[in-house]
């Protein structure tokens, strides 16, 4: 299993977000995701930069860290097309470090250009046919591609990279992990579903890799991180489906009033003691994921990172063993 760092978007303003992953990269994160939205889950959250601008200050600010979107959503906000040439330029500047993560994408950041949100089962056919497009423009030389949801007229990309990223695709269910094991070179997921992994392996998935991204909150003591976690990301004790479907922060706030620290608890580790990690990251791995990436929940990432480099890393080969 091979452990890397969340950089959320939604909590931390472009500069700190670049500082955070140099952090990481110190203390031993191989590598990263960062997310990509356009609106963060509640106003407390606060931040939503350019996720690409970003990316370009990640790019020159690390040497080792391998970096990936967690993930784009290349269907409505962004046209194919598009984001086969903003992830093409980025491949271009950390060769060999960057990933493209994908997925059908979340209501709250779709919306702004006032477009249908369509169903689950339409996003993920436009999935499939973006994904064949960027695919497409990769291969160089001029490109055109008259489809069911995208047109691309006489493009063609001058700026590719000497090794193209691989593309990964995210998935809750089991039919956005079939399309993922179908298409894609790897998996993206955000709980431990075996489920959602065997749907993966059985579509085409088995020797590919699986990301897993476990959301906790570091702090010096658990009622501390409870109330962080209650404060900054009060969506992780929601039990609703409403991720997807919900288009502003506003709505997301209210859907969480009723999430106590109680339920932060039950939901995600919280504080300092290094078993509840561990058993978190083995119920991962027993799922079948081979790489975690950790999401620490509000402003501290520091205390964070030192704390999983000093408790965690060191420990990380017995988590498989733990209940």
């Amino acid at each position: 299993m091979e452990l890397g760092y969340s950089l959320s978007s939604e909590e931390h303003a472009a500069n700190t977000l670049v500082k955070n992953a140099l952090q990481a990269e110190d203390a031993g994160f191989s590598y990263a995701l960062i997310s990509d939205h356009f609106h963060p889950w509640i106003d407390q959250q606060g931040e939503s930069p350019f996720v690409w601008a970003v990316i370009g200050g990640i790019a020159q600010a690390t040497q080792r860290l391998r970096l990936g979107t967690g993930v784009t959503c290349p269907t409505v906000r962004y046209h194919p097309a598009i984001v086969a040439q903003m992830a093409a330029t980025v491949a271009t500047m950390m060769p060999g470090r960057f990933f493209l993560g994908l997925g059908s994408g979340e209501n709250l950041n779709e919306h702004i250009l006032g477009g249908p949100w369509r169903s689950a089962a339409i996003r993920l056919e436009m999935l499939r046919e973006a994904v064949e497009i960027i695919r497409l423009l990769w291969r160089g030389g001029k490109q055109s591609h008259d489809g069911k949801y995208y047109t691309v007229d006489r493009a063609r990309l001058y700026s590719l990279p000497d090794e193209l990223p691989p593309i990964y695709l995210a998935a809750a269910g089991t039919r956005a992990a079939k399309l993922a094991g179908e298409i894609a070179d790897g998996l993206i997921t955000t709980s431990p579903k075996h489920a959602t992994v065997d749907a993966f392996e059985a579509a085409g998935g088995r020797a590919k890799p699986r990301y897993g991204q476990m959301t906790v909150c570091w702090a010096k003591t658990e009622e501390a991180a409870q109330r962080t976690a209650l404060k900054w990301w009060p969506t992780a004790g929601m039990k609703s489906e409403l991720g997807q479907e919900l288009p502003l922060p506003a709505h997301f706030e209210q859907a969480s009033q009723k999430v106590t620290q109680e339920d932060m608890a039950a939901a995600i580790p919280c504080g300092p003691d290094p078993e509840r990690h561990l058993e978190q990251i083995a119920k991962f791995t027993r799922a079948g994921i081979d790489h975690v990436y950790v999401h620490q929940v509000g402003p501290d990432q520091t205390g964070f990172i030192k704390f999983y480099a000093k408790e965690i890393m060191p420990r990380l080969e017995h988590a498989p063993a733990r209940a």
